[in-house]
């Protein structure tokens, strides 16, 4: 019989369950509206949903819009603005952010300008395996501001370079060949990713989620602009990229150490793209102008005249990429990473939104406060104790979006209601969402594509993730805490 269908019974059958018990066996608590308890049901079932795989993440979402509009949670008694309520993330200028930019780092993998960046890398640096290392770490953190889905980033792009270089020097993903170099570079080529992700706003898809989750949760409202994210993830961003290959290189030394053998690998790569080509050199100053309009950079010298709102300098450099030819509608509507990301976007915006506007997140963050504050420790070791419970709840999450979206607004809120600096806070919790990737082999969709080639043992890889991510929340807090502090953001 051929399958007619991508629901997975068990998953669903539980998201349902969850769903079913929370708006009907759970009384709903004092000071919480049924509306907001009730949505908090559909938002709890919808990221068991996810979590468990019930169904594509994007068929999820649909569902969870159709539902909103069919109870009426957001607006009873009006259907047709409870329909618009559960349409509203469709408009949210970040959603499009991300979809946007996504088709445009597209032109990278078609053009062959991805592979070509990071063959010149290790060209250059690549006389020893350190070296290639951070060719492959320098790589990334270029294409990062312009790629938001570090699984194309990671896994698309630098996983295949990575896997070139290791088949070079005869390292196979298996026992007594893998220990040669493949193994090494495997994990840094993982482990650098989250840092990457971390940097910029554009640099994978949940992040412009965490910039409205903010805005949200903060009165004034807190902009984080694209520029001041950067910025604020420059300092440590870098430390972490120049020790993260040298704590992978102390934990599982490769036995190849020397490799000039790399830079004339590289070269005949090089050599086998041939020239630059236009269609490169056109997605190159695209991605230039990207970069110059995100960052403010003619605002700074010419004027307030002059700001370009970030998505509108997105759809300018997709425009120009099809107006050059250097991309296709076709190309676009074959996308469906790009499509996707917009649709389950647009729904787990809007959900968490609505359970912000009914009082949900604020009565759940004044719980999670009120039991950090009883224990007496402070706004400091609170902010410490509720990083932490973040970071490593993600070992129950198989998506960073999940996380974020189930846990984010309230963990923000309450280190809020504590007394943390709001900057600080923002940036701490925004940071380490990306951080936490490094922990599974399925936090985030880049891990099972590496994982996936075995160069690394399950025991190997979850050992570097979890001393990596306490290396990197060491050097995120204090660093970036310094960091922050004298540019003066609290």
């Amino acid at each position: 019989m051929d399958k007619i269908t991508q629901l997975k019974p068990i998953p669903s059958l539980i998201a349902v369950a969850i769903t079913l018990i929370i708006w009907f066996v759970i009384p709903t608590p004092q000071n919480v509206t049924p509306n907001a308890w009730h949505l908090l049901a559909l938002f709890v079932g919808t990221i068991a949903a996810i979590i468990g795989k019930a169904m594509p993440i994007g068929a999820i979402s649909i569902i969870a819009i159709a539902l909103v509009a069919l109870t009426g949670v957001t607006n009873p008694g009006k259907p047709g603005a409870a329909l618009n309520d559960a349409l509203s993330g469709f408009s949210n200028q970040l959603i499009w952010l991300i979809g946007i930019s996504i088709m445009v780092s597209q032109s990278l993998n078609k053009t062959g300008l991805g592979a070509r960046i990071g063959y010149y890398f290790i060209s250059l640096f690549g006389k020893s395996t350190l070296g290639i290392a951070y060719a492959l770490a320098i790589a990334e953190t270029t294409l990062a501001p312009v790629t938001p889905s570090n699984t194309a980033r990671g896994g698309g792009i630098i996983h295949p370079i990575m896997r070139s270089i290791a088949d070079s020097f005869n390292s196979k993903p298996e026992p007594g060949s893998t220990e040669k170099i493949g193994r090494y570079l495997s994990l840094v080529n993982y482990n650098i990713n989250p840092i990457t992700s971390a940097m910029f706003i554009t640099a994978t898809a949940p992040n412009p989620l965490i910039v409205s989750l903010i805005m949200k949760g903060t009165d004034p409202s807190f902009e984080l602009s694209w520029g001041m994210w950067a910025i604020a993830a420059l300092l440590p961003a870098i430390a972490s990229l120049i020790v993260v290959p040298l704590v992978i290189y102390w934990l599982y030394p490769p036995e190849i150490k020397r490799t000039p053998n790399a830079q004339v690998f590289a070269k005949d790569k090089l050599n086998e793209l041939g020239p630059i080509s236009l269609s490169e050199k056109i997605t190159l100053s695209v991605f230039g102008l990207l970069l110059l309009l995100w960052a403010g950079i003619p605002t700074f010298f010419f004027g307030e005249g002059w700001e370009v709102n970030p998505t509108t300098a997105a759809f300018i450099g997709l425009s120009i990429l099809l107006i050059t030819g250097v991309l296709s509608w076709d190309d676009l509507l074959k996308n469906k990473g790009a499509w996707d990301t917009v649709v389950w976007f647009a729904a787990l915006v809007m959900m968490a939104t609505f359970l912000g506007k009914l009082g949900l997140i604020g009565w759940l963050s004044q719980a999670v406060g009120g039991a950090i504050d009883n224990l007496g420790i402070g706004w400091i070791g609170g902010t410490i104790l509720l990083v932490i419970v973040y970071v490593y709840s993600h070992y129950f999450f198989a998506s960073t979006t999940a996380h974020i979206t189930a846990m984010f607004a309230a963990f923000f809120t309450a280190g809020l209601a504590l007394g943390a600096p709001p900057a600080l806070l923002a940036l701490i919790l925004a940071f380490s969402s990306s951080l936490m990737m490094s922990l599974t082999h399925y936090g985030t969709g880049t891990a099972p594509i590496i994982f996936g080639s075995g160069y690394a043992t399950l025991s190997e890889w979850w050992k570097t993730g979890f001393i990596l991510s306490v290396v990197n929340l060491i050097i995120w807090i204090t660093i970036g805490g310094m960091w922050w502090k004298w540019l003066g953001y609290w």
